[in-house]
């Protein structure tokens, strides 16, 4: 079972630059089940909470993985061989996934996860202690929660220093010129410096280690690691499934920076889809693609530069929650935190209680003045949200956002085009309810399962119900998705 997520995919780029895909990407619009109106059905489109939906089956109201800033950070795991990245471990992930009940049926299970990013790799499996890794200061490693040493296998891949190679050189485009239609000079795209190709690497080595996340050869790397732990572990020997899942970054960072319409986001794809191909072609060298069912996936999307039309724009409510956290430290010297991400204000709500605030009172108050704000389409308090009709469709979403016993105050929409972003925080952003933030791809593609574009909506928390059902296997717990029949084998 392989199980790709690539973060910040959009369904649309796949039929956008179908005609120049070969690879990976040629295989998935060829062979795959492809459900081109996926999504993640909540409200902060982020990492952290899409990847915890993936293979639980559940949403984040669920998986208790409500943001980025609430998903795996943990101070009491440090990572081997660095002493100031922070620490990270799965223990605010609540629940089981796949790989728990794969492992349940059978415990010579063998998993690994791999990612650039700490909670890609480490959420697709939940709270098991497994071969778990990411990128972190040129090097893949991994966290105490998991081992105390990294394995000779990683050791020596890491020994390769191959990010290093590429100190000196650029990122110049695969194709032609001629093979782009978008421009190559937009004044907003990578924060206004260095818009257009060539886009160097640093000279130092050293540098460019740390530098290389941010270009499209990171991708490829995490497939290589990928592809050697396969044969390190053993993966697919076994007369029965084993699990390999792999969170691909890049696209995210490209797409952060150049935008959803830019040329360098255009050639990275192209890039990723060859390398996938290269690494589907590699993988049935040792495990024949006949015993093997790929399921390709995003944790969000993105939107375009608001920047790029008049009358769209940037919404924050920092200054709203800086007031009024000036206005409780009237009540106490300390008052407890707010934070504000991506649509809701967290707060200590026990403390804010315990302290003789209205909060009902005190939401409502800071509502009002949210609802104000250019861009903002609908505010919801705790009490309005209890209240708010089951059709009502933004409501919905945060509903399968918000945990129970999460302490916020108010959540908040944005009307489309306007992103969740300071002023001056010139990138493309996710992490909103627009279409274009929610919408990922889904597809399935293996033996037995016939190959076909599916228009219907579904749901990422139905991969995990999906794969189980072809395993044969019975879920942990409650799910929030179902099996998808166009993948299910026909009886």
């Amino acid at each position: 079972m392989v199980v790709i997520a690539v973060d910040q995919l959009r369904p649309d780029y796949l039929p956008r630059y179908a005609r120049q895909f070969t690879g990976g990407f040629r295989r998935i619009l060829d062979a795959a089940a492809f459900f081109d109106h996926a999504r993640q059905d909540h409200a902060i489109t982020e990492t952290a909470p899409g990847h915890s939906t993936i293979l639980s089956g559940r949403d984040p109201a669920h998986t208790g993985i409500v943001s980025n800033q609430r998903g795996v950070a943990d101070s009491d795991a440090p990572i081997l061989g660095s002493a100031s990245a922070p620490g990270a471990s799965p223990r605010k992930f609540r629940g089981t996934t796949l790989y728990d009940w794969m492992r349940a049926a059978d415990p010579d299970t063998r998993v690994l996860s791999v990612s650039r990013k700490d909670r890609g790799a480490i959420l697709l499996v939940g709270r098991a202690r497994a071969p778990v890794y990411w990128w972190v200061d040129g090097r893949f490693t991994t966290s105490r929660y998991y081992a105390d040493s990294l394995p000779g296998w990683v050791q020596a891949f890491n020994a390769r220093h191959s990010a290093e190679r590429f100190a000196g050189r650029a990122w110049t485009p695969l194709l032609p010129a001629g093979e782009y239609a978008e421009p190559d000079s937009a004044p907003y795209e990578n924060g206004g410096h260095e818009v257009a190709f060539p886009h160097p690497f640093p000279d130092d080595p050293v540098e460019t280690a740390r530098a290389f996340q941010r270009y499209p050869w990171m991708d490829s790397l995490t497939l290589a690691f990928a592809l050697e732990g396969v044969h390190a572990l053993g993966l697919g020997a076994r007369a029965r499934p084993d699990l390999l899942t792999i969170s691909l970054s890049t696209t995210d960072a490209v797409g952060h920076a150049f935008g959803p319409d830019s040329r360098e986001l255009h050639d990275h794809l192209l890039r990723l889809d060859r390398w996938l191909g290269w690494f589907m072609e590699a993988l049935a060298k040792s495990v024949p693609g006949g015993r093997t069912l790929v399921v390709l996936t995003a944790d969000h999307g993105v939107q375009s530069f608001p920047e790029r039309s008049p009358g769209l724009g940037r919404v924050s409510l920092d200054d709203l929650v800086a007031s009024a956290q000036g206005a409780l430290s009237h009540f106490w010297s300390a008052s407890p935190a707010l934070d504000f991400d991506s649509g809701l204000l967290s707060a200590d709500t026990a403390a804010l209680r315990s302290r003789g605030v209205k909060l009902d009172s005190l939401a409502a108050a800071l509502a009002a003045q949210a609802t104000r704000r250019t861009g903002v389409r609908r505010v919801y308090t705790p009490a309005s949200l209890r209240s708010s009709p089951p059709h009502d469709p933004e409501a919905a979403l945060w509903r399968r956002t918000i945990p129970p016993g999460h302490g916020w105050l108010l959540c908040a929409s944005l009307r489309p085009g306007f992103v969740w972003s300071p002023p001056d925080q010139l990138i493309a952003e996710h992490g909103s309810t627009a279409p274009a933030d929610l919408e990922v791809p889904i597809a399935f593609m293996g033996r037995g399962v016939r190959p076909a574009v599916i228009h219907r909506p579904i749901d990422t928390v139905d991969i995990a119900p999906t794969l189980a059902a072809l395993l044969g296997l019975r879920p942990a717990e409650a799910l929030d998705g179902v099996p998808l029949p166009e993948v299910l084998p026909l009886h």
